[in-house]
């Protein structure tokens, strides 16, 4: 550890990819700030077998490409992401190509990218290096003392210690959270969830699965497996992820309460958990047995947080701060609004400007958001055993965060309170139709005993589905016509919900109590790329095991 100088701006502890982000985007839009990143490896760190975390969805690959203008190292050095797929049970899914498939034959227009952890921090040093951020490796910050003008960070190396001193100091340790801890800040999930993953240093192409050739024909190309590729069951998933170097991710997501802990914990008992309800995906595994690079696993990683920034000029991001779920990949998400609103606050206060109204806004508005999120699987995973409801809530989640959430997003609005309070009786409605249609899936799935296979389904075969995800990129708007495009976006999402709520009750005709009718606001869609068939034969069911 090279001592750094004894006074900064900004220190950042943990020069992972929200530390170094934050270093980014503060010198991007204040060149002359000091800024000093601690971190406790030594970069170039190894590709691939290092860090989980490898896809992005739209808001983190916008932040990425256009707020921190990484847009030609990622296409140089990761993939671009064919969308999100999903293969839902089927009997003992030894058969892939007799399993549901959700998922999209091309590109989205609106890109997002699988990303190599390992080359994608080792690039950011180097650019933060080369702006003229000082990162010091090999070192740890191990206490801060907050007050005054300047807080004191004391840290540690091989080589001893010493003391350093920022107006600011943003805790970016991951899970290990500095300041959370420091504070008491976490605070306990409901949502319960246990994972491992591992890495092959090989493609395990789920093209090369299948022979039959009217199946290939569904994905031109043989590109499936450039999708983050979900293996579905009841209260588990399964992922597939490409990597840039060649190698491929692997993980299992379990409900605690449905799968334990103790099955997942060693590479041993990960491959029997496979063997016994992803057989197919096991022998694939197996084969490749000796090309696994490392193993990890995770007890009930989801926690929240009472306090991410404060007037004391302190503030956490990413994991440091709050982790709801990989599921639809929401981590880079909140490392991008996160970033944001941190480096918002720090140059308004290196400006002059009282930034205690400010500061709490933006924490109230984080923590809202991450509210919003954890909804989404908190007591879900029962549900992903079932083509059919599965299918409706992937739609549901997509166009709720293409309509609202990312579209304030890539309007740069999350940043400006004064607009945000000016649809605040908007969200309000929206976070209530959100968290009513959660209630319904999950009735909706206690209610449907039929079995489903061989469909291929995509969401954005609706084409106003589509048209929303594209209406991301529309060029920078004013307030006025923001608001009414967010207003007749919402009104969309009421009739994607009563229509999905209208297919829920040819099930059972009590779940029409979940979204009421209101006048004017528009008809059913047709959302027939969407429903599937169910199987005249008793195959595997939904609600396996």
């Amino acid at each position: 550890m090279t001592l750094p100088r004894t006074d900064t701006d900004v220190l950042v502890a943990g020069g992972g990819l929200a530390g170094l982000t934050l270093a980014r985007q503060l010198k991007r839009e204040s060149p002359d700030l000091r800024v000093l990143i601690v971190e406790k490896r030594v970069h170039p760190v190894p590709e691939a077998a290092f860090k989980v975390g490898e896809s992005s969805v739209e808001i983190g690959a916008h932040y990425f490409q256009k707020v921190l203008d990484l847009d030609s190292h990622l296409r140089a050095a990761h993939l671009e992401k064919l969308g999100l797929r999903y293969f839902f049970p089927h009997d003992d899914n030894r058969v892939l190509e007799q399993r549901v498939e959700l998922g999209p034959p091309t590109f989205p227009p609106v890109p997002s990218f699988q990303l190599d952890r390992g080359r994608l921090e080792n690039a950011l040093t180097e650019m933060v290096r080369a702006a003229g951020v000082e990162v010091v490796e090999n070192g740890a910050v191990r206490a801060v003392e907050i007050g005054g003008e300047q807080h004191t960070a004391h840290i540690t190396g091989p080589d001893g210690t010493c003391e350093a001193r920022a107006r600011w100091i943003v805790d970016a340790t991951g899970r290990h959270g500095l300041l959370r801890r420091k504070f008491g800040l976490t605070r306990e999930s409901t949502h319960r969830a246990n994972a491992c993953w591992f890495r092959v240093s090989t493609r395990l192409k789920i093209d090369d699965w299948v022979d039959d050739v009217r199946w290939q024909a569904r994905v031109p190309g043989g590109q499936r497996w450039m999708s983050t590729v979900h293996m579905m069951g009841r209260g588990y998933w399964v992922w597939f992820i490409p990597l840039g170097n060649g190698s491929t991710s692997v993980g299992i997501v379990v409900d605690a309460s449905l799968h334990d802990y103790s099955r997942l914990n060693r590479l041993d008992r990960a491959e029997a958990w496979l063997r016994e309800f992803e057989p197919q995906s096991a022998d694939v595994v197996a084969a490749h047995r000796g090309q696994v690079e490392d193993f990890l696993a995770l007890k009930e990683y989801a926690h929240g947080c009472e306090r991410v920034y404060s007037p004391d000029r302190w503030a956490l991001t990413g994991e440091a701060g709050v982790f709801t779920d990989p599921f639809y990949s929401p981590g880079s998400d909140f490392i991008a609004l996160g970033n944001e609103c941190i480096t918002d606050l720090i140059l308004r206060d290196r400006a002059g400007e009282d930034i205690a109204a400010r500061t709490e806004f933006f924490n109230t508005q984080y923590l809202r958001l991450f509210d919003a999120f954890i909804r989404l699987y908190d007591g879900q995973y029962p549900i992903m055993g079932n083509a059919q409801v599965m299918t409706a809530k992937v739609a549901w989640d997509n166009v709720a965060y293409w309509g609202i959430t990312a579209k304030l997003y890539f309007q740069r609005r999350y940043k400006r309170p004064e607009f945000m309070e000016s649809i605040g009786g908007l969200l309000r409605r929206f976070f209530v139709l959100h968290a009513r249609m959660q209630t319904l899936f999950r009735e909706w799935n206690a209610r449907d005993a039929a079995h489903y296979e061989g469909a291929f389904a995509n969401v954005v075969d609706v084409e106003s589905m589509r048209a929303l995800q594209a209406d991301l990129s529309a060029p920078a708007m004013d307030d006025e016509s923001l608001r009414a495009r967010l207003e007749a976006n919402f009104v969309y999402l009421e009739r994607v919900a009563r229509t999905f709520q209208a297919m829920a009750a040819e099930t059972d005709p009590a779940l029409t109590r979940f979204v009421p009718a209101g006048p004017g606001e528009g008809g059913l869609l047709d959302l027939t790329a969407l429903r599937l068939a169910p199987s005249l034969t008793s195959h595997g069911a939904n609600h396996q095991r």
